[in-house]
Formats: C-alpha cells, structure tokens, sequence
C-alpha cells in the first residue's frame, strides 16, 4: 500500500468524484482511478461503487475514510509543527462559522497578531460547520449552539441579545419595545428548525405561553429581512445580525431577556495544535480585555433564555 493510493482514495473520496479528485490533486483522472483501483485489488475489496452518475462509498470505503481523515489530518499538524520554528510565518488556518458577524472581531484580532498567516473561512448552517470540524476540513468553528460531545471543546465567547423587527408601517412601529404577550397571534417569519435564534425565541414564547402564528420558514436571515420589509410578518433575529435598513424596524423584547450565545469549538484532539492553539491564545487575549465576555464564558449554558421577574415571561421553569 502506497501513500499515494491513499491519498488518491482521501481525495475521492472527500470530493465525490475522480474527476474532482484529479483536478485537486493535480494529476490526470486515469492516474486517479488506477491508484484506487490498485488499492482495491492489492487488498480484494470494493471502496466505491457507482450509482448512474454519482458514486458512493461502500461500508469498506467509508471506514478507511475515517482513518484516511485523521492520516492527513495528522499529516497537516506535522507539517505545521515543523513550520513552527519559523515563529508562525507560514501556516493556514481554516475556520467555519454560521454567520460572519460573531466571527469578524476573533479573525481581526488573530490577523492582527498574525499577520503572515493565511485564513479561509468558510459559511454555512449549524449542521455543515460542525461537519466540517469533525471531518478535518476545518481546524475551529464559531457555533451558537452545541451539544456535549465528549470529541469536542466548546469555549463561549459572546451572547446578543434576540430582537423582534417589523416593517415601518406596522402599529409596533412606533414603540419603543414590545411585550412577549404582544406577540400572541402575531404573523411570524422565522428561520429553519433548529436555527438557534428560532429556538431561543421558541422558548420563551412556551415559558410565557404565547403562541405567535408562523406563516413563513426560510433558511436565509436576509431573505426574512425581505419578507419583513414586504409586510408579510414579524421577523425574529440576533441584535448582532440585525441590519439597519429604513424598510423595518428594530423592537427589543421589554419583558423577557432572550439570548443568542456565541461559542468558539475545536475538536479535543487537536487543542495542542499549532494553529488552534495560536487561535486559542487569541482568544483568551479578547475574552481577557472583555469584562461581558468573561460573563458569558462563567454564565451557565442550560437555558438560553433568561426571563426576568414578574408578569407571564417571568415564571421560571
């Protein structure tokens, strides 16, 4: 077995295709296809098979995958760590977050301290950037919710408070909050199931048994702003995401402390790599030099809300 048999594997393997496998490589796709074929006879088993114009993995393919995964894996971390003698001047770190706005400042930040290494950063939904993470594509992520998972640490970092905005022309327009029984009945545009703003927002409408009518989903925050703006209902978003635009309006929840939490995570594994750990050393500087931040990362994470006293919102669980 060949290094290059492997790789060649990995990389189909990661991309779906032999054809994408080559282009990444940068060799020919028949020299693809003949290092996993050679692969396959040299051990007798079957790594892929085709469906019509896609191939699949099969049950062999997908657990060399995960050894493949941590191989390269630990191939980029010895690689770095040898860099590392050149006092971080060279090196790529990959992140993955759920939105550009928690991450900015932590990528400001590290650029600032760093300025020779090279960053990608790559968007997506809760359920891709964890992948992601647990697939070696990415080396930390900025997520706002996460399970416990013994593979991973989470490290919170910042809370933002939930807001409710309207179009300029609705009745709520013109206060300067609302009331979480004030959105009883109230037409609702909100994000997809799971979305960690809805299920913070979703809470507390249980806790003060408030029950707004959703007439939309979408899974995008600036297609709801459209919606918002067109007068097809309320919208629900962190305060941190909100953009101004003089079509809606901001409203604060006057009666209830709603929170999106933002946590930077990292697979245990790796908390000693050389990358992670510069981005690491970055964050403690910020949740250092900020007395909020350090309130969140000391604040208990097993209530995303946290209703104050008195009224329906303020009954505690």
């Amino acid at each position: 077995m060949r290094h290059t048999q492997l790789r060649s594997f990995h990389a189909v393997a990661q991309r779906g295709s032999f054809t994408a496998a080559a282009r990444e490589l940068g060799v020919s796709q028949p020299t693809i296809t003949t290092q996993v074929k050679s692969l396959e006879g040299e051990f007798g088993v079957e790594l892929f098979v085709r469906r019509g114009r896609r191939i699949e993995l099969t049950e062999t393919g997908g657990g060399l995958l995960d050894i493949t995964r941590r191989l390269f894996a630990d191939e980029k971390e010895a690689a770095d760590y040898l860099n590392e003698t050149r006092g971080l001047r060279t090196g790529h770190l990959r992140v993955g977050a759920v939105g550009p706005y928690h991450v900015t400042d932590m990528l400001a930040a590290f650029n600032a301290r760093h300025p020779e290494l090279y960053v990608s950063v790559t968007v997506g939904n809760s359920r891709d950037t964890l992948r992601d993470l647990l697939d070696y594509r990415t080396d930390v992520a900025v997520l706002a919710h996460v399970d416990p998972d013994p593979r991973l640490v989470a490290i919170p970092y910042q809370r933002h408070r939930v807001v409710v905005f309207c179009p300029v022309d609705h009745p709520f327009a013109r206060r300067r909050g609302i009331r979480v029984r004030e959105m009883e009945g109230q037409r609702l545009i909100v994000r997809e199931a799971g979305s960690t703003t809805r299920r913070a927002f979703d809470q507390a409408m249980r806790e003060a048994g408030t029950h707004p009518r959703v007439v939309m989903e979408i899974g995008s925050r600036e297609s709801i702003r459209e919606a918002v703006a067109k007068g097809i209902g309320l919208g629900v978003v962190s305060e941190a995401e909100f953009i101004p635009d003089p079509r809606i309006r901001a409203l604060p929840v006057i009666d209830a402390e709603i929170y999106t939490y933002a946590h930077v995570v990292h697979l245990r594994e790796r908390q000693n790599a050389r990358l992670v750990r510069a981005f690491l050393d970055v964050l403690a500087g910020l949740l250092a030099a900020s007395p909020a931040a350090r309130l969140v990362a000391n604040a208990p994470r097993d209530r995303p809300t946290a209703p104050r006293a008195g009224g329906r919102a303020g009954r505690r669980a």
